[in-house]
């Protein structure tokens, strides 16, 4: 195998092409939709075969040891390519997570399972009352001998049928101010008492469930970090989701799709589309700026403030206007839940309701709006 660390980032940038167009799937570039396990499972036995499962974690723990600026040049080309994301939980939240704050023995115990494709993860985080203000979660996990014994509700949860555990936050304190009761706690889906039920959305995907936990018993040990520390853990996760949640790729992508549909529709030379479709595309190189500022503050080795909540917020507000504009200028067409005729791309519903919650997962815009104000302009509360 390559020594990747002795590659220039242009040399590493085209080994990670190499390896795209031999192993990836063409049928599977750009999906409107998260893939299940069955469907990346080849995809994976190729990440796998190549030693490429974990490219962030360190070695002695079975990853790649990939610098930030590699890790970049390898998410934007995945993103230019049409990557599917596979159910990645383990490998992009959990992993590094446990490798921070978990015990060794709970390191030899899931990173190996995780590698292999054994164990296949998923996010317990958002309840019914508890969304952008996450603190606000009510499953509550009581301390009963050697288990706790964990009773409530988790809801978008992604994935969750092709999962085998999930990372749950919990409250383990109800006499705490509410974040500082919180937990981590690590949760076999095979046990009695866990109920997990898909739900359709609106574009008839079920990636998204609801998990209910019903007097589930939880070894001791399956506690990360310490009790009632969970609430910093899940910061560090968040704060580690919003930079790539704030790619200018799919916004992107979606804008080289308007174009192709405006030609299509005989619109793109309007005087009123193409002031439009300008002032969108000036909008997409302020962003892509801004993103490039955060990156390279990361491969200087420096740690994100709460400003990079502006990424996350301008990201979806301006993925949402295009797909608006695609929306408008289809037509008639524009209500098919089938690509357009001629263009397998070409799918204005489609892009319609990918954008849709954009603005509410990762953080709402209220969130990042309300991080931003208290944290950066120090406005009062």
């Amino acid at each position: 195998m390559t020594d990747l660390s002795t590659l220039s980032d242009e040399d590493f940038r085209a080994e990670v092409r190499r390896f795209i167009e031999q192993e990836y799937p063409p049928e599977l570039r750009h999906p409107r939709h998260r893939l299940h396990w069955e469907q990346g499972r080849a995809w994976f036995k190729a990440l796998r075969a190549k030693g490429w499962v974990a490219p962030g974690w360190p070695r002695e723990y079975g990853g790649l040891g990939l610098n930030a600026s590699q890790q970049i040049i390898l998410i934007e080309e995945y993103e230019r390519h049409g990557v599917a994301r596979l159910p990645d939980h383990g490998i992009v939240m959990l992993g590094p997570l446990l490798i921070r704050f978990g015990t060794e023995a709970q390191r030899q115990r899931f990173l190996p399972r995780i590698l292999a494709g054994e164990d296949i993860w998923c996010q317990g985080y958002s309840e019914p009352n508890a969304g952008s203000d996450l603190a606000s979660l009510r499953t509550e996990a009581v301390l009963k001998g050697d288990h706790y014994v964990v009773n409530g509700q988790k809801i978008w949860t992604t994935l969750a049928t092709d999962a085998n555990w999930i990372f749950c936050l919990v409250r383990t304190d109800k006499t705490a101010k509410k974040q500082e009761g919180i937990s981590f706690l690590l949760i076999d889906m095979k046990s009695p008492g866990v109920i997990v039920r898909p739900i359709i959305n609106l574009a008839l995907h079920d990636e998204f469930c609801e998990v209910f936990f019903d007097n589930v018993r939880v070894p001791r040990e399956n506690l990360v970090g310490e009790p009632n520390k969970g609430w910093s853990m899940a910061k560090a996760l968040l704060g580690f989701e919003r930079i790539f949640l704030g790619s200018p790729r799919q916004s992107g992508y979606a804008l080289a799709r308007l174009k192709l549909l405006a030609e299509r529709m005989g619109v793109f030379e309007d005087a009123d589309f193409q002031d439009r479709y300008t002032r969108l595309r000036l909008d997409l190189e302020d962003h892509k700026a801004l993103y490039e500022t955060f990156v390279a503050m990361l491969r200087r080795g420096e740690t994100l403030g709460p400003d990079v909540s502006m990424l996350k917020l301008h990201q979806a507000e301006l993925f949402q206007r295009i797909t608006e504009l695609m929306l408008e200028i289809a037509g008639e067409n524009a209500g098919l839940l089938e690509p357009m005729g001629g263009n397998g791309d070409l799918h204005p519903a489609g892009q319609f309701i990918e954008a849709r919650p954009t603005t509410i997962y990762g953080g709402s815009s209220e969130i990042q709006r309300g991080i931003l104000a208290k944290n950066v302009l120090e406005l009062p509360g």
